[in-house]
Formats: C-alpha cells, sequence, structure tokens
C-alpha cells in the first residue's frame, strides 16, 4: 500500500501563506530550524537527505535578509546538518541535543532565556512521537533511541510555545502532522495508526516531498516582503541546492533509499528523486514570484 497524501494536503490548505505571513509581519524575527531524520537502516547509519536541503534553503535566504537563524538537530544527525551549515553564506547559531528528554527540555530553557529569542521555530522533515509516546519510521519501526523528542520544542504539558510554530512534512509521522484529523492519517498513511505525530503546530505545510515545502514557504515570505525579495532569493537557484546536497552527502554522509528490504545509501538524491527534480520546483517557485512581480 502506498501513502496518499492528498487529503492531509486539502486539509492544510492555506497554512502556508498564514505561516509565510506571520514571519513577514514580524518586525524582528529569529528563525529556529529543526531537521534531521535519522536511518540506522543504512550504509552508513545516518540521517536521510530530505529535510537538509530545505533547511539550507531557508537559512540561506533568511541570512541574507538580516534575520537570524538558530538550526536544531539531534547528535545522531548532527554531523549532516553541520555540513550544511558549512556552504550557507554566513553564520548560523547551532544547537546539537543528545537524545533524551532532558536535554531537549534544557535546550528550551536557554533558548527561552536568549537575549534575542526565537519568534518562530520550523520543522522540517523531523519526526514526532506517536500517540504511544515514541516515534516511528514510516514502516512502524520505533526509533525512539537513535530521536531526540524535540517536539518537546513545540508542545509539552503544561508549557506553551512562546514562538510561532511552522510543521513541514510529507508522510503523516513528522512534527506538525498531529494537527490532522487523526482519521486522515490512519486511513491513508500505511501504518498511520502507529506512526501518526502526535505533535501539531500553529501551522502545517504539507507537500510531496518536505524540502518543496520549505522551498514553498521562502517564496511566500519574499512574495509577501518585496522589498526583502533579492536578498531571500539570492542563494534560491541550481548551483545552492547542488552545493547543499553535495555537503550533506560527501561530507554529511546523508543517505537516500532506505526500504524494508534495501538498506539506503550515500546518493545525490532526496526521496528518490534525482537532483534535477528539486531543481525544477525551485524554478517553478521562481517563475511563479517572477510573473508576480
Amino acid at each position: 500500500m502506498r501513502r496518499d497524501i492528498s487529503r492531509l494536503v486539502a486539509f492544510a490548505q492555506g497554512n502556508l501563506e498564514r505561516a509565510a505571513q506571520s514571519i513577514a509581519d514580524h518586525p524582528s524575527p529569529h528563525i529556529g530550524i529543526v531537521c534531521g531524520f535519522f536511518v540506522r537502516h543504512a550504509e552508513p547509519p545516518s540521517p536521510e537527505t530530505d529535510g537538509l536541503n530545505g533547511m539550507g534553503q531557508l537559512a540561506a535566504g533568511f541570512i541574507e535578509a538580516g534575520i537570524p537563524v538558530t538550526v536544531i538537530t539531534d547528535a545522531p544527525c548532527a554531523k549532516a546538518v553541520w555540513a550544511v551549515t558549512g556552504v550557507l553564506p554566513g553564520r548560523v547559531a547551532l544547537e546539537v541535543v543528545s537524545v533524551d528528554s532532558d536535554a531537549v527540555r534544557s535546550l528550551r530553557g536557554r533558548l527561552e532565556s536568549a537575549e534575542q529569542p526565537l519568534t518562530h521555530l520550523i520543522a522540517i522533515e523531523r519526526c514526532s512521537l506517536g500517540a504511544d509516546g515514541r516515534a516511528h519510521r514510516e514502516h512502524g519501526w520505533d526509533i525512539s533511541d537513535d530521536t531526540a523528542p524535540l517536539d518537546y520544542l513545540f508542545e509539552d504539558d503544561g508549557w506553551s510555545s512562546p514562538w510561532t510554530t511552522i510543521g513541514i512534512g510529507d508522510g503523516g509521522n513528522e512534527i506538525g502532522m498531529g494537527l490532522l484529523p487523526r482519521e486522515i492519517v490512519e486511513e491513508d498513511i500505511p501504518n498511520g495508526a502507529l506512526v501518526a505525530a502526535r505533535t501539531g503546530a500553529d501551522h502545517l505545510i504539507v507537500s510531496g516531498v518536505a524540502n518543496w515545502g520549505a522551498y514553498g514557504l521562502l517564496g511566500a515570505v519574499a512574495s509577501l516582503r518585496p522589498d526583502l525579495a533579492p536578498c531571500l532569493l539570492k542563494h534560491f537557484h541550481a548551483q545552492s541546492e547542488h552545493d547543499v546536497l553535495t555537503a550533506a552527502v560527501t561530507i554529511g554522509q546523508a543517505i537516500d533509499d532506505s526500504r524494508v528490504d534495501r538498506l539506503g545509501q550515500l546518493q545525490m538524491t532526496i526521496d528518490r528523486l534525482p537532483l534535477d527534480d528539486h531543481v525544477e520546483i525551485i524554478k517553478s517557485i521562481t517563475a511563479v514570484l517572477s510573473q508576480s512581480s
């Protein structure tokens, strides 16, 4: 059974615009980006490529626009995320936590009390806790031992997020997808009853590949802020997409194409699609922005 995300996409209609508006309207945004989806069932065990290019494109645009960025991941994903930050056009703060809830809540306290606290927190292809309190891959595998519950930066009992939260995903088990009616994921996603995310967000963006949702968000902010658009889109092109993926794979050892019957491999693909397909999405977004300007 293949997953069908059409109802997930339909439910999330309008969220992209609202998420972008919340950033565009803020007088002094500070953007946090959570990414990294670790796959033990791979050669070598590494995070997958999806989410990394989305972080890279968003971070590059915001940096050029003078908006501070903090990137957040956990120890198993640290090398790949760090590799991507190394090819960005400027500095980002990088926070890496160990795989336990105390570390996440400790980081949350530091982020809240920072001199310049976050205003927005965006999760891109980051596995959420499920109804059983455990994190699961789409096959139903329990990956909690490899995944910090960064959910607690979005939702937690007795705590309310001081920043606007945005979740971007493509499969029903990512942070943000808890906003969906549970029956949609259970009925349309294989193993949905087990893997369905319990963690929601203020805004949910659903796309065929999670990175594409991040690209759409960057384009939407640029559309709403034409004064910042040249900076936001300065690195939104094929060469940047290539550089980010190259760093993720060759330095960070990010993998792709991990299935039940096949170990993920080091390869220049994202969700089994070649780089050119992802570049075409970028070109399509920039074409729409050119027509509307």
